[in-house]
């Protein structure tokens, strides 16, 4: 997501690295750079003559701050840009004075409207609301069967009168269903359709009537750039529209829809998909994905993630194992479940600040490793995971883990010694903390949930990234810890 765009950003402030204060003559060369990457990024062309003069206006006029470099300043201003483009802040979706609160969900075709309904059913009970979703998609086929199979997954209810009833029958009848029960949130999925497609749209508008929605989102295709922000004004004229929501910028989004379309429709971007999974919805923070553009990571949206799936009693737990390096295999195979839970690793990873870097390579390496030492784990007894020294006493056990996991014997050595090695890192930086990296408040200087790095990974880890140092591959005392590791290819370069 956004990786090309990010790419250009950068070059574009390479260019006043050096610079005593920004000048019009060196701030033009930026705004080129600039402007690229927006066209490059599929930005609507409005939406570029409109940044790129507002950047020019506050960047010439700009007090030089002392020690702030002009890049750094440019940066500044660039991301202060970029907020504004995307609607300043966070828009949230409406409540209804009397429930249930009514959200009509519309969608282009092979959006993912369906699926974008079902995962905000999800988001509204993690916020403990009681949400009812409703099947009017009449046309498609089995998306009735999808959604209730949706439903079915992550404990929402889902009202159905069947493919034979009319769109607005249904949406009118799950309300009142929703009234007479005690929901407190309908969400009525409608069928997927073309702008062009006079008598679908009139159906919207009859399926708007019934219903009296609180709010009607769009559900947009990230991936057709900035023609997203035109079919947005488009619906937005015929059916009106209260917000957006973006769909697959997990994928090879250039990111031109996310800054394209509150300012040239209106209409805010109120949640983002970020992976097939039902779990991948974000609410949208225009701040947030600015700074995630810039490279500088999203550590909120990374601790709010987290937090969804640790318990601060579980923190002091693991703490106080890592303290005591009583940390075993059993331990570390619940941080690598709970990691999977919050995402992919490469997602995870461009969330820390100077983390965008990453080679993709390197990291799809790292998950199939994290595949691999799970295998190994799971050959093990319960008393090999809790005791980790009886594998390192008897050769035959480790033979049998292989043989067990269809990895080589020396693949269970490898792991066995970070694991070891791993376990001392860690003591130490539960005890001492890691040199300017506080972590999060109450969590001993790690992320939370975190118990460590991981071993088998080539003895490197990931930097910047608090409670996964580097592995500990490359010793377990502090002198050692101290060294800077050798460079190898691979995962270990991280």
């Amino acid at each position: 997501m956004f990786d090309e765009l990010s790419q250009r950003f950068e070059d574009a402030v390479k260019s006043l690295k050096g610079q005593d204060r920004i000048t019009e003559s060196n701030v033009e060369g930026a705004l080129k750079q600039v402007r690229r990457a927006l066209l490059e990024a599929d930005v609507s062309l409005e939406v570029v003559k409109g940044f790129i003069e507002e950047v020019r206006t506050q960047a010439v006029g700009a007090e030089v701050v002392r020690g702030v470099s002009p890049d750094q300043q440019f940066i500044q201003l660039v991301h202060q840009a970029l907020v504004e483009v995307m609607g300043g802040e966070n828009a949230p979706l409406a409540v209804a004075d009397q429930a249930p609160t009514v959200i009509l969900m519309a969608g282009l075709q092979g959006a993912g409207k369906t699926t974008a309904t079902a995962k905000l059913g999800l988001h509204l009970k993690e916020q403990g609301k009681r949400a009812l979703m409703v099947a009017a998609d009449v046309y498609r086929p089995a998306a009735i069967d999808q959604l209730q199979t949706l439903g079915a997954q992550i404990g929402v209810e889902v009202f159905s009168l069947g493919a034979d009833a009319r769109p607005e029958d249904i949406a009118a009848a799950g309300i009142a269903k929703a009234k007479e029960e005690g929901f407190d949130t309908v969400l009525v999925d409608t069928a997927g359709r073309l702008q062009i497609d006079a008598a679908m749209m009139e159906e919207m508008v009859r399926i708007r009537q019934a219903a009296a929605p609180d709010e009607v989102l769009l559900v947009v295709d990230s991936m057709i750039g900035q023609e997203a922000a035109e079919l947005t004004r488009a619906f937005h004229a015929q059916v009106g529209l209260t917000g957006a929501v973006l769909t697959k910028l997990d994928g090879d989004s250039r990111g031109g829809a996310a800054l394209s379309i509150r300012k040239v429709s209106g209409a805010p971007i109120k949640f983002i998909g970020t992976g097939e999974k039902v779990e991948a919805l974000q609410p949208f923070h225009p701040e947030r994905m600015a700074s995630r553009i810039l490279g500088m990571g999203d550590v909120l949206t990374l601790v709010e993630k987290a937090s969804k799936e640790v318990e601060l009693a579980d923190v002091a737990k693991m703490q106080q194992k890592l303290q005591e390096a009583s940390f075993d295999f059993s331990d570390f195979l619940q941080q690598m479940r709970m990691i999977k839970r919050m995402g992919s690793l490469g997602g995870l990873m461009k969330l820390i600040p100077g983390m965008n870097k990453i080679d993709d390579g390197m990291l799809k390496q790292g998950e199939e490793q994290l595949g691999k030492i799970e295998a190994m784990i799971g050959s093990m007894t319960a008393a090999e995971r809790e005791q980790p020294q009886l594998l390192a006493a008897q050769p035959s056990r480790r033979r049998r883990i292989a043989a067990g996991s269809g990895h080589s014997p020396a693949d269970v050595d490898k792991v066995l010694a970070d694991f070891q090695k791993m376990r001392g890192f860690m003591q130490q930086m539960t005890r001492g903390g890691m040199p300017g990296m506080p972590g999060m408040p109450g969590m001993g200087g790690g992320f939370p949930g975190l118990g460590g790095g991981f071993p088998g990974m080539g003895g490197a880890g990931m930097p910047g990234m608090p409670g996964m140092p580097a592995a500990a591959g490359r010793g377990g005392g502090s002198r050692k810890a101290s060294r800077p590791p050798k460079k190898r290819k691979g995962f270990g370069q991280l």
